[in-house]
């Protein structure tokens, strides 16, 4: 199979069933334009400012209990709330809208200010994964919940407002519109050949071997084919599961070790606390049977050929398709090489 290493080509992404522009003979242009600031990790083990820290006020003056291991509270400024109280209207067809309701929750994944998940040990990520797991196991048992979305956005270059290790829920009334473009393409791959896409696709990758970043019993990290971020990551588990509730035995424990080795490979990429957006994808919630559905992570980091430069999406990629440089290929090749130790602990 020609890969096209070396002149512009399009991939086909079977998840979303769109495409993305690939030109290698790019990634020796000329950077003359905006800089990033370099990420430094927090030093404080506690920070008094902080409002995520334990023993803190919150900005609605809500007190943080002094937690031990992880906290769990409602966003102080959701962008979802549990009553609409509105209506919606569909003129034509053209100008529509619709009510939504929803929760929105906070989830710390440690009271130390400093640690990130790739500074955690998979001890101290496990209870963090249990809380995932419950959370989408309760918010989804909400008659009015049908999308789960827990996601993580590290960094300040992702628009995250405070450096303490943590994530965010937020549980949707409808499904939005990545998870709508998902279902469909699994539910259609399903019908058509009787197995499930993702199943089917890691088989090809693991037999591949050359977009794969790093592995264990139970789950894989590769660079999809179809990549749009520069270094994006797609986690997937061995076995066929819907969600993080269907998983047994070491599996939660493999889960965090994946986690673990996937972010220590980012920051030492540009030795840097490398910002990226996380989120898992898990079967909804509504009410019905999901076979189709194979539970899944991505990691969506921006950072391009350095820890200053960034990767837009702009101009072509906002009015046609998204563009790539670097292959795939390659960018799983340069993730894989990179030490599976922390560059802080060498």
């Amino acid at each position: 199979m020609s890969l096209m290493q070396n002149s512009s080509h399009r991939r086909f992404n079977p998840l979303t069933r769109e495409w993305v522009l690939v030109s290698p003979h790019r990634t020796q242009r000329p950077w003359q334009g905006q800089t990033e600031r370099t990420a430094r990790p927090a030093e404080l083990r506690y920070d008094p400012e902080c409002y995520l820290c334990p023993g803190n006020k919150r900005a609605n003056g809500a007190v943080n209990p002094p937690y031990p291991h992880t906290l769990v509270f409602p966003n102080d400024y959701p962008a979802l709330k549990s009553e609409s109280g509105e209506s919606g209207f569909n003129h034509h067809g053209l100008i529509v809208a619709e009510p939504e309701r929803g929760v929105c929750k906070v989830v710390c994944f440690s009271p130390r200010h400093d640690l990130t998940l790739a500074r955690m040990s998979v001890d101290e990520i496990e209870p963090v994964i249990a809380v995932w797991t419950e959370e989408y196991r309760a918010l989804g048992a909400r008659p009015e919940i049908s999308w789960v979305q827990i996601f993580e956005n590290r960094g300040a270059t992702m628009g995250a407002s405070n450096p303490h290790p943590h994530c965010q829920i937020w549980a949707t009334e409808s499904l939005p519109n990545e998870a709508v473009k998902e279902l469909g393409a699994q539910r259609d791959y399903r019908a058509e050949h009787g197995s499930c896409l993702l199943c089917d696709y890691l088989a090809l990758e693991l037999a591949a071997g050359e977009r794969l970043v790093c592995e264990n019993e139970h789950f894989v990290a590769l660079v999809p084919f179809w990549a749009v971020w520069p270094f994006e990551i797609l986690v997937l588990p061995r076995r066929h599961i819907g969600a993080m509730d269907e998983m047994q035995g070491g599996e939660p424990r493999s889960l965090a070790d994946i986690l673990r080795q996937v972010t220590i490979r980012y920051d030492n990429l540009f030795e840097i606390s490398f910002p990226y957006s996380m989120g898992f994808h898990q079967s909804p919630t509504e009410g019905k049977a999901h076979p189709e559905w194979h539970f899944h992570a991505h990691f969506y980091p921006p950072l391009l050929r350095s820890a200053t430069v960034r990767k837009f999406m702009v101009g072509f990629e906002m009015l046609g398709s998204p563009q790539r440089d670097i292959t795939p290929e390659d960018a799983a090749r340069r993730l894989r090489e990179v030490s599976a130790i922390h560059f802080l602990d060498r």
